[in-house]
């Protein structure tokens, strides 16, 4: 009797990482949209990092926001993101680029 209560103990631990993996970060795509009117992004780092200021609310550390420079295409990660009390849904975020395979 003490075994199966151990085995099922253990297999709650086990199923739980399986679990968070289940969680996906989204991908906000700002490709389309308004340097400067609509979003804000602050090189840093030669691109590799930098600030963005932008509206849209659900975005979340650990997401991916896909910016447009001319005619190439470059995906980063949200690292850190604070969202202004007014308007609620603007934010400022620091992105750490992301390479796309």
């Amino acid at each position: 009797m003490n075994l199966s209560f151990s085995f099922l103990s253990k297999l709650t631990l086990v199923s739980f990482p399986a679990n968070e993996l289940k969680k996906k970060n989204k991908i906000h795509d700002y490709s389309q949209q308004v340097w400067g009117s609509d979003y804000v992004f602050e090189r840093l780092n030669e691109g590799i990092i930098g600030y963005m200021t932008g509206v849209g609310k659900g975005i979340k550390p650990r997401d991916r926001i896909i910016l447009q420079q001319g005619c190439e295409s470059y995906q980063y990660q949200v690292e850190e993101i604070d969202y202004y009390s007014e308007p609620s849904d603007m934010w400022i975020a620091l992105l750490k680029q992301v390479l796309v395979e």
